[in-house]
C-alpha cells in the first residue's frame, strides 16, 4: 500500500513542473549544486552516493558539480554524458509522467549503465518495479517537459 504523500505527489506533480523546471540541470532553489553537491561519477566508482568537495569542482551546462577527488573530476569532463544523472537530475519517474520534480541523490539508481534519480523512496519503488517502462516514457518527456 502506498503512503498518502505518494498520491498527494502526483497530483501536485503540474504545480511541481511550474514551479521547479527551470534549467535543463536540476538544482535547489538556493544552490547551484547539480546532484546536491554529491559527486555523480561515485555511483559508478563506488556504487554509492559520496559527498563532492568544494576543492574539486567544474561547471557544466549552467550548474556546479562537485567530485570526490580531482581524478573524479577528469573522469566527468572527459565524458560528462557517461557519468551525469538522466533528465538533468530531475526525479525520472515525474519526468516519466510529463513533469518535473527534485532529483534526491539519496534515490538513485544506475540501469544500462546511467544514472537516474527519484523523489522519495516510495517513487523510487515504483520506479523500480519497471524502469525500462518508465524511461521509455521519459525519454518521450524530455526535454518539453522544461517548457
Amino acid at each position: 500500500m502506498r503512503k498518502p504523500g505518494f498520491f498527494l505527489f502526483f497530483i501536485l506533480l503540474p504545480i511541481f513542473s511550474t514551479a521547479m523546471a527551470e534549467g535543463r540541470i536540476y538544482t535547489s532553489l538556493f544552490s547551484n549544486a547539480a546532484v546536491g553537491g554529491y559527486d555523480p561519477v561515485a555511483y559508478f566508482t563506488q556504487g554509492r552516493p559520496v559527498r563532492g568537495k568544494n576543492a574539486h569542482r567544474a561547471e557544466y551546462q549552467g550548474a556546479i558539480w562537485y567530485f570526490a577527488s580531482d581524478e573524479h573530476r577528469r573522469m566527468f569532463q572527459v565524458d560528462p554524458e557517461k557519468y551525469a544523472p538522466q533528465y538533468g537530475g530531475y526525479c525520472a519517474w515525474a519526468v516519466a509522467h510529463g513533469g518535473t520534480a527534485s532529483g534526491d541523490p539519496l534515490q538513485w539508481s544506475i540501469y544500462q549503465d546511467k544514472l537516474y534519480l527519484n523523489y522519495d523512496a516510495d517513487i523510487q519503488k515504483d520506479w523500480a518495479r519497471d524502469k525500462a517502462h518508465w524511461i521509455e516514457e521519459a525519454d518521450k518527456n524530455w526535454p518539453a517537459v522544461l517548457k
